[in-house]
């Protein structure tokens, strides 16, 4: 079946009748966000329709039946199903009027026509075949069937071509085609779908090869507005390239303008400076993490040396927290230069204090291979980490470093009434 939509991609709302209707439920992502909702609400089956079920790599409309959000179409045999989120349910025969998100349906036009464009072009240009295509939220890709990674040059000559194209204004006509008839001949084509029956809609644009396609579509070129080929990437199977048409290229400029201007006040310098202001930058923070990581070397030194030179007997264990930072090294050089007399040493290094919110650290045990692996087990299940170790030496990762003042309570009551020492910086 050729829906509504598919005959008028213009036509903005629609009166039809209620076919089917029943309770269902969907997970479904509001744009912007990463966490899915549980919605509740109705499976609607209309006569016909103007919002499009997704297919072809193409998402689907969104819009509203008598004023009750539509979440979701899909396509299932001849009929489209609408997900409507709502309380109440459609009676089946009932007219209903549909809405669509016009703006939604013009951006998915615009990239939809626009990779039949760029997919021609590489096709005539470079004799690379289209895999496949996709359609996301910010930029699109089309797969191209080489293994040959295109240089900024080749797609430079492709965008060049299109944008001319577009500015010649041809016109976007979609036709009904028996799938068995002549007319198939020549016809960019995939295998249709088992369960589609009837003709088959072909888009035809002036000068370029028919495509069978189920999606929407501009009628004229000149709605793409431009082009514009972004970046091309290998894969396992071909190369991609992404691609924004439209709305989206204008969008696309401003977030970068936006970006450079924040850029300049950071640098201190304009756009032409960046690269050479970043390296600079980079230099600098490379030379200071080295100076860094030089203090925190000799500060473990000093701590071991502060404690060698304790009156003996020596504490049974010794707690220590640094707050500098995820590295190791500071535990490493410690233990180096540490005497060995002390039974067990409980050391950790954060982003963060002790007390704080949780935040992820690093842990190391050493001392009496029996009390490691005592404690490595409790403390894991404190600090909510992961590790292994063997001999008397532990080392794991953790998520918790809130809760170290826990586990150094476990180890005073263990070693009570033995002299300990607990410090944390």
């Amino acid at each position: 079946m050729v829906f509504k939509c598919q005959e008028d991609s213009f036509l903005k709302q629609f009166t039809t009748k209620v076919v089917n209707c029943e309770p269902a439920s969907l997970q479904w992502c509001p744009s912007g966000l990463t966490e899915l909702q549980d919605l509740q609400g109705f499976n609607v089956i209309l006569e016909d329709t103007i919002l499009f079920p997704e297919g072809g790599g193409q998402p689907c409309d969104y819009g509203t039946i008598n004023g009750e959000p539509v979440r979701s179409v899909t396509r299932r045999g001849s009929e489209a199903v609408h997900f409507v989120e709502s309380t109440k349910s459609f009676e089946e025969g009932t007219q209903v009027q549909q809405r669509l998100d016009w703006q939604r349906r013009l951006d998915h036009m615009q990239q939809h026509s626009g990779q039949h464009l760029i997919t021609e072009l590489f096709d005539s240009e470079f004799n690379y075949e289209t895999n496949s295509w996709w359609l996301g939220s910010e930029m699109c890709y089309i797969e191209l069937n080489t293994k040959h990674l295109l240089s900024r040059e080749s797609l430079d000559l492709i965008e060049s071509k299109a944008n001319d194209i577009i500015i010649e204004g041809k016109e976007v006509k979609v036709v009904l085609v028996d799938p068995a008839s002549a007319e198939m001949d020549g016809v960019r084509a995939r295998n249709l779908p088992k369960d589609v029956e009837g003709p088959v809609r072909v888009i035809r644009i002036d000068g370029q090869r028919d495509n069978m396609c189920c999606g929407t579509h501009v009628s004229n070129l000149s709605q793409l507005q431009s082009i514009k080929l972004l970046f091309a990437e290998k894969t396992k199977t071909g190369i991609n390239v992404y691609f924004v048409a439209g709305l989206r290229v204008i969008k696309r400029l401003g977030d970068c303008f936006q970006r450079e201007q924040q850029l300049n006040l950071a640098f201190k310098g304009g756009p032409a400076q960046h690269l050479d202001l970043l390296q600079k930058l980079q230099n600098n923070l490379k030379a200071t993490r080295k100076s860094f990581q030089k203090v925190l070397k000799d500060l473990a030194i000093v701590e071991a040396e502060k404690l060698e030179a304790m009156p003996r007997p020596l504490p049974k264990y010794f707690s220590l927290h640094r707050k500098d930072g995820v590295e190791v090294e500071f535990i490493n050089t410690f233990l180096r230069h540490a005497p060995e007399e002390i039974g067990l040493y409980f050391l950790t290094v954060s982003d963060a204090p002790v007390g704080n919110s949780p935040s992820k650290g690093h842990m190391v045990l050493r001392g009496q291979p029996n009390l490691v692996d005592h404690f490595s087990i409790k403390f894991l299940k404190i600090l909510d980490g992961k590790g292994s170790g063997k001999e008397g030496n532990f080392q794991g990762k953790i998520n918790n470093v809130k809760e170290i003042p826990e586990c150094e309570a476990l180890l005073d009551e263990y070693f009570q009434p033995e002299k300990s020492v607990a410090r944390a910086s």
